[in-house]
């Protein structure tokens, strides 16, 4: 399994950002034809306020919406529960990560995940057999 965080979603739509845009893209349709990708419900709800909020042309509340409902039928959805955010508060003290991304980690964990494509982590540490890839690391 592989665990996408949610700024590899949000660039699905960020026309702003051709180049990551195009290889998001690609790589959502890869791991969606291949049946191997997961995301929490943590990228469910960062997903919505980003794409509908943060980005210059921000998406309809409809259209982000039914992206969501397209995520939930596409990919495994890792719940939050409070085993998983104790988890992650010691995760962010043991590995000096903000909590959010420690709730990433521990979600892709919770998962049997070995990759996590994320942009807010160092590109290429592993953490409990989980390797950590930023998939735009080339892209300027």
């Amino acid at each position: 399994m592989i665990f996408f965080d949610t700024n590899v979603l949000v660039y699905l739509f960020d026309a702003d950002a051709p180049e990551k845009q195009a290889q998001a893209r690609e790589l959502v349709k890869q791991h969606t034809l291949a049946g191997d990708a997961s995301i929490s419900t943590q990228v469910l709800q960062e997903f919505y306020v980003t794409v509908t909020r943060k980005l210059t042309k921000p998406l309809e509340p409809s259209h982000a919406y039914r992206s969501v409902q397209n995520f939930t039928a596409t990919f495994s959805i890792i719940q939050l529960d409070a085993d998983l955010i104790l988890l992650a508060i010691k995760r962010s003290q043991k590995d000096l990560v903000s909590f959010w991304d420690a709730l990433i980690i521990q979600a892709a964990l919770r998962e049997k995940a070995t990759l996590l494509y994320t942009e807010d982590l160092q590109d290429g540490r592993e953490i409990e057999g989980l390797l950590i890839k930023n998939p735009f690391k080339s892209t300027k």
